[in-house]
């Protein structure tokens, strides 16, 4: 049995209100962070993506190099990775202690040798390097607050700019770098300057929404927007790739292109009204589009020939994955930590619409007629219409937090709870169990429940679906620990068990015997299983952040995906006979194409 990588479905940026969002560009290509995952994403090639989790600390910048072979990506500790984009292994160039806090920016000069990176920290707000070496190349000084925003002309002589939490500008000659001067034009917080790719100007954008182009050379002040302007803070800018227009992103949920010689606004795109659309970065990428991220992770991408909205939203997870489940073939719906729902087709997401959950997704089981039940830790089980993409109105309220849940062959659907196991029909009860162990798993198959419990046995109950009651008829042991995960075999036949100390144990469900209890390779928890349409192999994810894909004819032989998913695998599914998905706390869905034993 072996493996091989196939696509990432990557997730969205990482966003925080109220403060910028930092994007980039090369070619086709964006560049953006979440939590400790770099993603270097195609916009014209869906299936041409990097995930990068070599930060041990939360990244806040990722930027390619002009050569096109490196990304430097930084973290909140204070830390700069320099690592090779161009081949498979993504091989760590240089990793840097640049600064005492969190880096907010960075930025590689014009031959792809030095790199500026600013952001907090205790001695000083900024520092220059050389990519390679890490050896100063320059001084960053001038500003009193926390660096937002670095920006530096490519061309020779070269030039810096920097905008800070102090409502300066700070302008820099080099290499090797030194203050030049203080520019005063701002009245408020300083959060981006960008240099236009030709090297004649650049800009500032700040939070007081206003707009100045300077000389690129010199420093001079040369104009400010006023015709116009935002209703709000302005968090990002972005050049054009023929230097003439500049676009903004602002509090006011809206994106606006400027000519830089009139200084007049010729497009504003409006997104919304609510918190939920302020733009908090903006990126105009070589390749000519421009790409905006709302407050809630929404990718928007713009033509500048299309003046009333986007030409295309991606919609992807920005918090971790929680539990998924596959609908078709290639076709999955994914819960996540903030409460949401996404359905995944073809190349991308879309969010489920209607009244959803507000907090983590426990729970997703589809349904004989091709929906979806849901269940999360706000106590609301729910049900999603596949086809329409949206929830059904009517809910259910559980009487204690739901675990995970379970559908028998008559469509009842069963609810694990912390204190009891409920049963219910098109959203109303009909039967409850408050059992004297604590339930901690749940699963299907026919008219035979199985129950996990904290106490580490799993309890078969028989389902009545006509006097509605549920009969226990045997208890199955082997687990080592709390029963934290449960499948049936799509035949009935088998049932895995995994535990949180790591260990899955196969039973006979006719026999109730064990069949074999040397599928323990797992260190840690074992999260979720899924077996393949033919009941020949079950795939198990856990938060050692492995997959590993067991055979029920050969116990002995496995396929080891490790560090599959980093911070752990919180789900696996099948997407076809031999591709099986995994997603977990970084929020990507990778898939990986398998090759079984002979």
């Amino acid at each position: 049995m072996s493996f091989k990588p196939g696509v990432v479905y990557p997730v969205n940026p990482a966003t925080t209100r109220g403060s910028s969002t930092k994007l980039s560009a090369s070619k086709d290509k964006i560049a953006y962070t979440n939590g400790r995952t770099v993603i270097i994403r195609d916009l014209k090639n869906p299936s041409d993506v990097i995930a990068n989790s070599g930060h041990v600390h939360n990244a806040t910048v990722a930027r390619i190099s002009p050569t096109g072979y490196y990304c430097a990506s930084a973290d909140t500790a204070g830390n700069v990775r320099i690592w090779d984009i161009v081949g498979e292994d993504q091989t760590l160039k240089g990793e840097y202690k640049v600064l005492a806090g969190r880096v907010n920016d960075l930025e590689w000069d014009g031959e792809s040798k030095r790199i500026i990176a600013v952001g907090d920290g205790r001695d000083k707000f900024g520092h220059a390097f050389m990519f390679d070496t890490g050896s100063s190349t320059g001084e960053i000084m001038g500003h009193n607050k926390t660096i937002n925003a670095v920006s530096i002309r490519h061309q020779r002589p070269f030039r810096a700019a920097t905008g800070a939490d102090d409502s300066t500008i700070v302008f820099h000659q080099g290499a090797p770098y030194k203050y030049v001067k203080t520019i005063k034009t701002h009245t408020k917080f300083v959060q981006d300057v960008k240099y236009a790719p030709s090297g004649e100007r650049f800009a500032s954008v700040g939070a007081d929404a206003k707009i100045f182009i300077y000389d690129g050379k010199e420093g001079e002040t040369l104009t400010e927007f006023t015709e116009g302007g935002h209703g709000g803070t302005i968090f990002a800018c972005s050049w054009s790739p023929d230097s003439t227009t500049l676009a903004t992103a602002s509090a006011d949920c809206t994106v606006k292109l400027w000519d830089v010689e009139t200084g007049k606004a010729t497009t504003t795109w409006k997104l919304g009204s609510s918190v939920d659309y302020h733009q908090l970065g903006i990126v105009w990428t070589p390749g000519d589009d421009i790409v905006s991220v709302s407050l809630f992770g929404d990718l928007n991408v713009f033509d500048k020939r299309t003046g009333d909205k986007p030409t295309k939203i991606l919609q992807a997870p920005v918090k971790p994955i929680t539990t998924a489940v596959t609908t078709a073939k290639d076709t999955f719906l994914a819960g996540t930590a903030d409460g949401r729902i996404l359905s995944f087709s073809g190349t991308e997401y879309s969010v489920v619409e209607g009244q959803g959950h507000s907090t983590i997704i426990s729970g997703l089981v589809a349904g004989p007629d091709g929906n979806v039940f849901s269940t999360a830790l706000d106590d609301q089980v729910k049900e999603v219409d596949v086809s329409g993409n949206t929830f059904i109105q009517a809910k259910y309220s559980t009487a204690s937090q739901p675990r995970s849940l379970a559908l028998t062959s008559d469509s009842t659907l069963f609810i694990a709870e912390i204190a009891a196991i409920e049963a219910i029909r098109s959203n109303q009860k009909v039967h409850e169990l408050k059992p004297a162990y604590t339930p901690s798993s749940i699963a299907a198959s026919g008219s035979i429940v199985a129950v996990g419990g904290e106490d580490a046995k799993v309890r078969l109950y028989e389902w009545d679906g006509n006097g509605l009651s549920l009969k226990e008829v045997g208890v199955l042991e082997g687990n080592k620990a709390l029963v934290s995960a449960l499948a049936f075999s799509p035949d009935g036949a088998l049932l895995a068990s995994g535990d949180s100390s790591g260990k899955i144990v196969l039973f006979n469900v006719k026999d109730r015997t064990t069949i074999t209890t040397r599928w323990s390779f797992h260190s840690a928890r074992v999260n979720t299983l899924a077996w393949t349409a033919d009941s020949q192999h079950c795939a198990s994810g856990s938060l050692d952040t492995h997959v590993y894909i067991w055979s029920v004819q050969k116990p002995v032989k496995n396929i080891a995906i490790k560090n599959a998913g980093p911070g752990g695998v919180n789900a696996v599914f099948w997407l076809g006979e031999k591709r099986v998905g995994s997603a977990g706390a970084d929020g990507c869905v990778r898939t990986w194409d398998v090759t079984f034993h002979a």
